[in-house]
C-alpha cells in the first residue's frame, strides 16, 4: 500500500493511500462488497502500523456500506491501545456506529 491501490469492477472503485506527515489512510471512491477486499486490507496495514492515533481520511469516499463500517469498527477494537480518527466520513457512516456501536470510544469522528 505504498501509493494507491485501486479496486474496481464497473463503475465501483476504491483507492487508498497513505496520509503524508502522519499515521493514516486516505480513501477515494465507494466502500462496498466490490471494494472490500481492499478496505480490508488497507485497514490491516493501518492497524499494522499504529501506534497511539491512527487517521482514515474519507472526505473523498461517496458511500461505504454497513460492513465497511464493520470493518473499520472491528480493526479500531481490536487495537492494543489508541484510537482512531475518522475523518470528513460520508453521512451514513457516524449514524451506522451511533447504530451498532454505540460509546466505542477507540473511534472518534471529526466531522
Amino acid at each position: 500500500m505504498g501509493g494507491s491501490a485501486p479496486a474496481e469492477s464497473g463503475r465501483a472503485a476504491l483507492e487508498v493511500s497513505l496520509l503524508r506527515g502522519r499515521a493514516g489512510i486516505r480513501a477515494r471512491g465507494e466502500i462496498n462488497g466490490v471494494t472490500r477486499p481492499s478496505w480490508e486490507q488497507a485497514l490491516s496495514e493501518l492497524a499494522r502500523r499504529h501506534a497511539g492515533v491512527s487517521y482514515v481520511e474519507l472526505s473523498d469516499v461517496a458511500f461505504v456500506d454497513v460492513a465497511g463500517v464493520t470493518a473499520l469498527a472491528v480493526t479500531a477494537m481490536n487495537l492494543p491501545d489508541g484510537r482512531v480518527v475518522v475523518e470528513n466520513p460520508p453521512p451514513q457512516l457516524p449514524r451506522v456506529l451511533e447504530m451498532f456501536w454505540p460509546g466505542l470510544d477507540r473511534i472518534e469522528v471529526a466531522l
